[in-house]
C-alpha cells in the first residue's frame, strides 16, 4: 500500500481581503476576475489580486520565518480545521508552491532553528520473535489499540512500520494508527490511516464526485496508507479480520480526534507486490487502477508502480 498521492485540502470560504474594494468569492468554481486566469493550487483558486497582496505582505515582513508567515497567514484568513486549529502546514505548502511558480521569494530557511533530523525508531534489546502459526480462532479476540504519541505502544508501532513495512513510516496530515494484539498479548499487526489522495479519477468516478463535490466531501474519506502483519505471524484470515475490526470503530475515533467523522476508506495496492486478497475478503471494492504517476510528477513523465484503488463504505459514517 502506498501513501496518498496528495494530501486533502479545502477551498477557502468567501471572505473579504483588504484590497481596493473587491470581493473575492471562493465559492464559485472556475471564477475569474476581469478575464484573468486564476492560479489553481492545492485545489484553491488564487486570483492575481490575492497574489499581489501576498507579495506586498511578505516584503513588509522580511525578518519573519516561513513558519511565522504561515501561521499569521492562517490567522489573517481564519484558516482553521474543524477543531479550530490553524492549518499552518497547508499554508506553508501553498506559499512554497506560489514561490516555485515565481510569484515571490520567501525568506531563507533559518537553518539554526530547524529541528534535528528525526532518527529511526529503535527498541532497546530488540530480538525478532521466531515464526509462529495459529488459527484465527486460537488468537481471537484480537484487540486494536489506538496509537497515542509518546506511549510505549506508539514507539513499538513506529518501530515495526519503519523496519518491516517496505515503504517505511511516513505520517502526514490527519491520521490514526492502530497496534493489533492477540488474546495472548502478542502484537500481530499495525495499521495507519491518513489524508486521502487529493485527486484519484477511479475513486471520484466510483463515488460520483464532481470537482466541487470532491472539495466539499474529501474530509470524510481516509486512506489506509500502511498495513502490516508482522512477518513472524502466520494466521490465515487475520488481515481481513483486522480490516473489519478497524472499520467498525475508525469513524468514532476520527470524530474524537479531529471533530468530524468519516464515510469512506480508500487504499492503493501495488499490483506487482500484492493481490489485495485481504481487502476483497473484508468487502472493500476495487474501483480501478492508478495511472502510474506520483504526486510530484509535474511534467507527467515520472513513472511509479500501478496500483489498484480500493474503497470501503463505513457503516454509520457521516452522510
Amino acid at each position: 500500500m502506498s501513501s496518498p498521492t496528495e494530501p486533502a485540502g479545502q477551498l477557502l470560504t468567501g471572505r473579504i481581503f483588504r484590497l481596493p474594494v473587491i470581493w473575492l468569492d471562493y465559492r464559485r468554481p472556475g471564477w475569474q476576475i476581469q478575464g484573468v486566469r486564476n492560479e489553481l493550487i492545492q485545489g484553491r483558486r488564487v486570483p492575481p489580486e490575492e497574489i499581489n497582496w501576498l507579495q506586498d505582505w511578505i516584503q513588509a515582513h522580511p525578518q519573519w520565518s516561513r513558519k511565522r508567515l504561515a501561521r499569521h497567514l492562517c490567522e489573517h484568513w481564519e484558516w482553521r480545521d474543524r477543531r479550530g486549529r490553524l492549518k499552518d502546514f497547508a499554508a506553508r505548502s501553498l506559499l512554497l508552491k506560489l514561490e516555485a511558480r515565481g510569484h515571490f521569494t520567501l525568506p531563507p530557511l533559518q537553518v539554526h532553528q530547524r529541528r534535528a533530523p528525526r532518527l529511526a525508531p529503535l527498541l532497546p534489546d530488540w530480538q525478532e520473535p521466531a515464526p509462529w502459526s495459529a488459527r484465527l480462532a486460537d488468537v481471537a479476540p484480537v484487540r486494536l489499540e489506538l496509537v497515542r504519541p509518546g506511549t510505549p505502544a506508539a514507539r513499538r508501532w513506529a518501530f515495526y512500520l519503519h523496519r518491516y513495512h517496505y515503504l517505511g513510516l511516513r505520517v502526514v496530515g490527519e491520521n490514526l494508527g492502530y497496534l493489533a494484539q492477540d488474546t495472548h498479548g502478542r502484537e500481530v499487526g499495525c495499521l495507519l490511516f491518513g489524508a486521502p489522495a487529493w485527486r484519484c479519477a477511479p475513486r471520484d468516478r466510483a463515488l460520483g464526485w464532481s470537482e466541487p463535490t470532491r472539495r466539499q466531501r474529501l474530509h470524510t474519506l481516509a486512506n489506509n496508507t500502511r498495513f502490516l502483519i508482522l512477518p513472524w505471524v502466520r494466521v490465515p484470515h487475520l488481515a481481513s479480520s483486522l480490516l473489519g475490526r478497524v472499520a467498525r470503530r475508525i469513524a468514532s475515533d476520527w470524530q474524537a480526534k479531529y471533530g468530524h467523522g468519516l464515510e469512506w476508506l480508500e487504499t492503493f495496492v501495488q499490483r506487482d507486490r500484492f493481490a489485495g486478497t485481504c481487502y476483497r475478503a473484508a468487502n472493500w471494492i476495487c474501483v480501478g487502477q492508478t495511472q502510474g504517476r506520483s504526486r510530484q510528477d509535474q511534467t507527467h513523465t515520472t513513472r511509479v508502480p500501478t496500483k489498484d484503488v480500493y474503497l470501503y463504505r463505513l457503516p454509520g459514517g457521516v452522510r
